[in-house]
């Protein structure tokens, strides 16, 4: 009981963490907002028209976006750290969402180059590409090597190869669209528009209620690849919509808001000392919660600390995720001498 009490009250605390952060998103910025306004702008469309354009129009889809897919970042880095049994995975450091940017950028400068504008569903499925090549990557040298370190080491190679195509592209670009690019690459939640955040909603639901159906094999395959085989587990088909569900949730994050670093690697790591347990059944929701709650609390760092100048996201996710990343190599470290 005592178990459950906590983990009930952990998984309250993160939803609570998450809606004031998300009021504090819609409140907070260059213009402050009153809270009692953004309710009355919210619930009854009345009030200054500036607050009202500044909140309806830009505060509230990037609120809704940087809850949504700073919970997706999170659940696909739980599911990398369970499908290689190391909670130092994740898709940023793996070089999955440099892949995903690079192929993003080239079709965005093809589009863009002759006139065209990529929708919502091209850039998630050219997200979706780059990350398979580099997951496949990924994946051909694990099968090679057997010490993580040297499979981490290759996917930050990786990660550094594809940035620099991308910048080089991105530096290069003659059209003044495609130069605004630079924003994106560098990883930003300031371009969400309302004609994107039905798409990104969607697909993240429809990403997270899948990852639901692998609650139980995930919970038997930390027991054991034996034990996960015994209790009827295909290991094949598991490894295959992990590899597939973590891909997809990272390349739609990189789709929209280009790559976020640290977010899949330090948050679970939180919640797993949150919780005091790694069962997926818990794990997944308090990653999704504690991914929106530190995307947000980033995201509004970003843009009020130097406001009016804009901070890109991942420069706050780096500073405040890459010390949790190496506390927890450091606890590794002193686990194996103990």
């Amino acid at each position: 009981m005592e178990k459950k009490k906590r983990y009930s009250l952990s998984l309250l605390l993160l939803g609570g963490l998450a809606a004031l952060f998300f009021v504090l998103g819609l409140s907070l910025g260059s213009v402050s907002i009153p809270a009692g306004h953004v309710w009355k702008i919210l619930l009854a469309h009345q009030g200054n028209r500036t607050e009202m354009s500044i909140l309806l129009e830009i505060r509230l889809p990037r609120a809704i976006a940087a809850s949504a897919l700073g919970g997706a970042l999170s659940v696909s880095g739980y599911l990398l750290q369970t499908y290689f049994d190391n909670p130092i995975a994740g898709p940023y450091v793996l070089g999955i969402s440099s892949g995903a940017k690079l192929v993003v950028a080239v079709m965005m400068v093809l589009f863009l180059g002759h006139g065209l504008i990529p929708t919502s569903l091209s850039m998630i499925i050219a997200a979706f590409i780059g990350a398979m090549l580099s997951m496949g990557f990924v994946l051909l040298v694990a099968g090679r090597v057997k010490r993580m370190a040297y499979l981490i080491i290759c996917g930050i190679m990786i990660g550094y190869i594809c940035s620099a195509i991308t910048e080089f592209l991105v530096t290069f670009a003659d059209d003044s669209n495609i130069v605004n690019l630079h924003n994106w690459s560098m990883g930003s939640f300031s371009g969400i528009t309302w004609q994107q955040v039905p798409v990104i909603v969607i697909v993240t639901a429809a990403c997270m209620a899948l990852t639901l159906f692998l609650i139980k094999p995930m919970n038997a395959i930390q027991l054991g690849e034996t034990y996960a085989s015994n209790m009827g587990v295909n290991l094949k088909r598991f490894r295959l919509a992990l590899i597939l569900l973590s891909s997809f949730l990272s390349a739609v994050v990189t789709a929209f808001a280009g790559p976020v670093s640290f977010v899949g690697i330090a948050v679970p790591h939180l919640c797993r000392s949150l919780l005091k347990s790694n069962r997926a059944g818990l794990m997944i929701p308090a990653s999704f919660l504690g991914g929106a709650v530190f995307c947000m609390g980033c995201d509004l760092l970003a843009r009020t600390i130097f406001a009016p100048t804009e901070m890109s996201i991942s420069a706050v996710t780096a500073v405040l995720g890459a010390p949790i990343v190496i506390c927890l190599m450091v606890r590794r470290q002193k686990g194996r001498r103990d």
